[in-house]
């Protein structure tokens, strides 16, 4: 399998069975793919729902607007996502059946996008930290976690987002993440745990 610049060092085989398994069942199944940024969820995400013909939800679409940001949110683990947008217009009608219509925030102009309608299809997946804040697990049939060591995550974060920005991320994104990680114990209550670093 191509996996570009991310090797999965633990198991895709493991993960695609684990999918196929869902994608032969009756009910329609919905999986989640969190972990650290640059450890290669979209990517990995975009694979599996081609490889399954299966729809692709991003948690990067259901930032937090900048007017609901308080300290009180920031302090709150996974409190930098929308959850409760995520919740009613994804996972609630999914879990129905139902066609969803979401709009994705624009970070760039502060506002959200145009509406988007999903067709719904027998596998969902959901990618991007805070896909697994406590208010959505319930929804899902399936956990992965996604790790990298912290050096090789800088040098992925600087390439994709240039030099500034990774400090951005060293200042403000990463602390809230590893914060969520930590306190919710988020690896543990995972079916797989998958690490993405390079083999030295």
């Amino acid at each position: 399998m191509q996996t570009s610049e991310y090797e999965y060092t633990a198991s895709y085989s493991s993960l695609c069975s684990a999918l196929e398994n869902l994608y032969r069942t009756d009910e329609p199944k919905i999986i989640a793919i969190d972990g650290r940024c640059g450890s290669g969820k979209t990517t990995l995400a975009k694979q599996l729902a081609a490889k399954f013909d299966s729809t692709l939800f991003h948690m990067d679409d259901f930032f937090l607007p900048f007017e609901l940001k308080t300290k009180e949110r920031l302090s709150e683990p996974g409190g930098n996502v929308h959850y409760e947008r995520f919740k009613e217009e994804v996972l609630r009608p999914l879990q129905s059946g139902n066609t969803t219509v979401h709009r994705p925030y624009n970070c760039q102009k502060k506002a959200l996008d145009d509406p988007i309608q999903t067709t719904f299809r027998h596998l969902t997946i959901v990618e991007g930290v805070y896909s697994l804040h406590p208010a959505l697990q319930d929804f899902y049939d399936y956990k992965v976690f996604l790790t990298v060591d912290k050096n090789v995550q800088r040098k992925r974060i600087q390439k994709r987002n240039g030099k500034e920005k990774l400090e951005t991320f060293i200042q403000k994104w990463i602390p809230l993440e590893e914060h969520y990680f930590d306190t919710l114990q988020l690896e543990k209550q995972c079916d797989l745990v998958v690490n993405t670093t390079f083999n030295q």
